[in-house]
């Protein structure tokens, strides 16, 4: 029987399952699962900067192919970097197996040199965390790390001494691989319940997540048949928004239109494959009694943990509406829907107003026209990578959906830095599609290294960063708690200038009459390029929704500040469905 090392095992059947790459920082107890990359045709080792980035850039590379993408770290500090990159993709569902290499195993338990405990540290990111004891004993371990990942969309992490990756052992026998799912179909109680909600209440509002992926046709549908609004979490924006003749908007710290008061005035709120977090934007009394609400996930664990729910249905969105569509006997009239987009287009329309009069002379650049500039000169099938703080607002509210763009950030996790190693993972996972890193300012400085990276690999990756040289949202949230913003603001730096001297091409943007026309010719540059615009950093933006606390806390702080947000072309799709909605 053929011989190989664990190591040459592992990375040859990462290959065989389809898996291209590799991120990571090569050295000492990792050196064994280097050397199998080096000499495995099919798989490339992908060197980053730091562990941290190479997690970001596996989780991002799985959320848009769907398939196990692989991440590694050396013993110690090396495997302890990707744990930020690990929460991220944890969180947001995303299938990747992490390769967490550790001491010689004679020496665990000794206080050795950058001694650490990986199969304790990584348990609260990942679904399968488990050591590897021998080189046989791998075998089965990697079987269900990577079986764990896929099958539970999350981070498995494979912890492997060096002298263990090291060892002999014999070809194992094939093990298949459940690569391609079945969705979970609904039992049929619930759905009917859910028939017998729909057809009491008058008015029904649907709210959206990520989970409405591959049901969007049935969301529609539902809304169509119960003239229902549709709001959706920033996760389901990219699904439902574009050509959606009942969208209401987006609720949350970032929410914009009619959203929040369409769920609030409703009877009935349907919740579909979302783990919206933050509970206090979800429905409470209005007047006529507390809306009922329900919930459809596929995921049974995320049912009622957010709010208390009149019934909690387990089932993939698509297959559960499609179940209760035949079952709906009662009509609705069109009042509360028209009512809903008339809102909804005012609101969108007044908010517009405050960020498009005179932008194009005002200096510095104000950020929303950067970002809605961006949103007409992007591709069609662009990838946006968004990070955490006020780019996750620009995102939000500026770059439209269309079927084929995909816009995703740290979602769940909420850090810093996230964007340009996402980047990253989607410009080697499709080298010939526009991958665009919304970056921060803040977020650039964190991992600011992976420059190196970009410029190393040579990647397609357009780096835009929002240069304010403030910490915007940090900002914010100490002017709403009444206190005055300090420690957020900082030195003026050229980023252009730091790019150019790593190699990458850049530009400096700080004239608005010229935004367009640089922009344009940086995204059209083949190749990595930076683009530094300057912008206004008193530009921030609040909830739809704010607490009398809130503003009392803005006027403690005597900040000078613009409240609502602007909200892009999103105003022109809401007056086309008001203009289109039956009277």
């Amino acid at each position: 029987m053929a011989r190989s090392t664990f190591a040459q095992l592992l990375v040859a059947q990462l290959r065989d399952l389809g898996v291209e790459r590799i991120y990571g920082v090569v050295g000492d107890s990792l050196n064994p699962v280097v050397d199998a990359v080096r000499t495995t045709e099919g798989i490339e080792w992908v060197h980053v900067r730091n562990e941290e980035a190479g997690a970001f850039a596996a989780g991002a590379e799985a959320r848009l192919t769907g398939k196990l993408a692989v991440c590694a770290g050396s013993c110690g500090p090396g495997n302890t970097h990707m744990i930020q990159g690990l929460y991220d993709a944890h969180r947001d569902n995303a299938p990747v197996l992490a390769i967490a290499s550790h001491i010689p195993s004679e020496k665990i338990g000794t206080g050795f040199f950058q001694e650490t405990h990986p199969e304790r540290l990584f348990q609260e990111c990942s679904h399968f965390c488990e050591m590897v004891n021998s080189g046989p004993h791998g075998a089965t371990m990697l079987h269900i790390a990577i079986q764990t990942a896929i099958a539970k969309s999350g981070v498995s992490v494979l912890v492997l001494p060096g002298d263990v990756a090291d060892q002999e052992v014999d070809a194992p026998l094939t093990r298949d691989l459940a690569t391609e799912l079945g969705a979970v179909q609904p039992a049929a109680g619930p759905v009917g319940r859910l028939a017998e909600l729909i057809d009491e209440a008058d008015t029904v509002m649907l709210f959206a997540g990520a989970g409405v992926r591959g049901a969007r046709e049935e969301v529609l549908a539902l809304a169509e048949r119960v003239k229902a609004p549709i709001g959706h979490a920033f996760g389901g924006k990219e699904w439902m928004q574009y050509d959606n003749p009942f969208d209401v908007g987006m609720s949350g710290l970032l929410g914009y239109g009619a959203c929040y008061d369409a769920m609030h005035e409703a009877d009935l709120v349907i919740l579909l494959g979302t783990d919206f977090p933050y509970s206090e934007f979800l429905p409470r009394e209005n007047g006529k009694g507390a809306p009922r609400i329900v919930q459809i996930d596929a995921d049974a664990s995320r049912l009622g943990r957010r709010v208390g729910l009149d019934l909690a249905v387990h089932g993939d969105v698509a297959l559960t509406l499609q179940a209760v569509l035949p079952l709906l006997t009662s009509t609705k009239g069109h009042r509360y829907l028209h009512r809903q987009l008339k809102a909804h287009h005012k609101a969108l329309s007044g908010v517009v107003a405050a960020y498009t009069k005179n932008v194009e002379r005002m200096t510095p650049i104000h950020p929303e026209f950067v970002a809605a500039t961006l949103d007409e000169l992007a591709d069609d099938d662009a990838v946006f990578t968004v990070d955490t703080g006020m780019c996750n607002v620009w995102g939000a509210r500026y770059i439209t959906p269309n079927g084929k763009r995909r816009v995703f950030g740290s979602w769940h996790h909420g850090t810093m830095a996230n964007a340009l190693p996402q980047a990253i993972g989607a410009s080697k996972a499709f080298p010939g599609r526009q991958v665009i890193s919304m970056s921060g300012d803040g977020g650039l400085g964190m991992l600011m290294g992976e420059l190196l990276t970009v410029k190393l690999h040579e990647l397609d990756t357009k780096i835009l960063v929002f240069n304010n040289s403030s910490l915007g949202m940090v900002k914010l949230e100490m002017l709403v708690e009444g206190l005055p913003d300090h420690g957020t603001d900082h030195e003026a730096v050229d980023y252009a200038a730091i790019a150019e001297g790593v190699g990458i091409g850049a530009v400096r943007i700080t004239d608005p009459k010229k935004l367009k026309k640089q922009l344009a010719a940086a995204l059209a540059t083949p190749g990595p390029v930076l683009i530094d615009v300057v912008t206004d950093p008193d530009a921030l933006s609040m909830p739809p929704k704010i607490t009398a606390q809130q503003i009392r806390g803005f006027a403690t702080a005597s900040t000078k500040i613009v409240l609502g947000g602007g909200v892009g072309r999103m105003v022109d799709m809401a007056a086309s469905n008001l203009r289109n909605m039956p009277r």
